[in-house]
């Protein structure tokens, strides 16, 4: 397990454009994912024990964010024949447990990942409603894998995106398990 964080958010870049494979077996594009004060793209996996640590949460804080008009949507970038926890049955399995409220896309080829700049998971990047981004930070502070307060980040920055469309101008590194790259 290494561990990554992600670089600083690019503040106003342009959401990248995508169609990817949905857990439900229909493909969905970026346009008709976005939500009307945001958007929150969520590169993810079902091994990692940083998101391990933190999905329940996670679940929680994406319905949260629905009362703020901002859609939710998770994307799966792992090289899944190495590590075949992350393949597409095991997507659809954990979406079906935890009763995920958003997309769990697969992006088999890793363009988007690589589209995105996503270097770990969890990697989020949070949008306004003119898909520029605004935020590119952490879920919240975690220490040796417990979330070590109760203040979220990115719930806090994505209320804030939908209220202003501007993210906060401090904001702190995700960090996570590398994508493992093919």
């Amino acid at each position: 397990m290494v561990l990554l964080q992600s670089p600083i958010c690019k503040f106003g870049e342009q959401m990248p454009e995508f169609k990817l494979l949905n857990v439900d077996g229909i493909e969905y594009s970026s346009k008709e994912l976005c939500g009307k004060n945001g958007t929150l793209i969520m590169f993810i996996c079902n091994h990692c024990p940083y998101v391990k640590a933190i999905i329940d949460d996670l679940i929680k804080v994406v319905k949260e964010l629905k009362e703020f008009d901002i859609s939710s949507v998770a994307i799966m970038p792992n090289d899944f024949n190495k590590y075949p926890e992350d393949n597409f049955e095991n997507m659809k399995e954990i979406s079906r447990i935890k009763m995920f409220s958003f997309p769990y896309l697969l992006d088999s080829d890793q363009l988007i990942a690589k589209k995105f700049g996503a270097v770990c998971t969890p990697d989020f990047f949070g949008y306004n409603a003119r898909n520029q981004l605004q935020y590119r930070g952490r879920f919240g502070q975690i220490k040796n894998l417990v979330l070590t307060n109760h203040k979220k980040d990115l719930l806090e920055a994505m209320k804030e995106i939908s209220k202003k469309q501007k993210g906060p101008k401090i904001q702190y590194p995700s960090a996570g398990c590398s994508i493992k790259w093919k």
